[in-house]
């Protein structure tokens, strides 16, 4: 199967808001206008197509940005090297063909290309996001911090990868 990854366009916006919808329960909401601000803010926002198809995306944040997410605040609060994966999907018919490790290859080079010494991200922990939890210790990430979010009913486990 020809597997293409490539920078976000706008025809692949309603796909995107598709499998952001499908797996809101471990992201959280997005509807057009969030996707465009976090489109504009984002350092990194690239697609995966499959068969003419956008079946993944990845958006990640680099220090400084003016994004507005808890989790992020805390990684930017406490490194000055480092990419944030915001959020990753990969639809379900899609997944068994490791394109969630060959867009974090791909973050990978970016972030090098960058500088920048850590990729980090976070998953829930409460509710337990068991695949993400796998996939992430699969890679090779470690946690350095936990975090309960507002409201009290999420805890989220911080985690980094080296990229030296």
């Amino acid at each position: 199967m020809n597997i293409l990854i490539r920078d976000v366009c706008g025809s692949d916006i309603a796909s995107v808001l598709g499998l952001n919808e499908t797996y809101v329960e471990f992201l959280s909401p997005l509807d057009l206008a969030g996707l465009e601000a976090l489109a504009e803010e984002a350092a990194y926002f690239r697609i995966v197509k499959m068969a003419g198809e956008v079946v993944a995306f990845l958006i990640a944040f680099t220090p400084g940005a003016s994004y507005d997410s808890i989790n992020y605040r805390w990684f930017d609060g406490q490194f000055d090297d480092f990419v944030y994966v915001d959020r990753i999907v990969v639809a379900e018919k899609a997944q068994g063909r490791s394109l969630g490790v060959k867009l974090y290859d791909d973050l990978a080079k970016f972030a090098r290309a960058q500088n920048l010494n850590q990729m980090t991200c976070e998953y829930n922990i409460e509710p337990m996001n068991e695949g993400s939890a796998k996939f992430h210790q699969r890679y090779g990430f470690n946690e350095i911090g936990q975090q309960t979010l507002p409201g009290g009913t999420k805890r989220v486990s911080f985690q980094s990868f080296a990229l030296g």
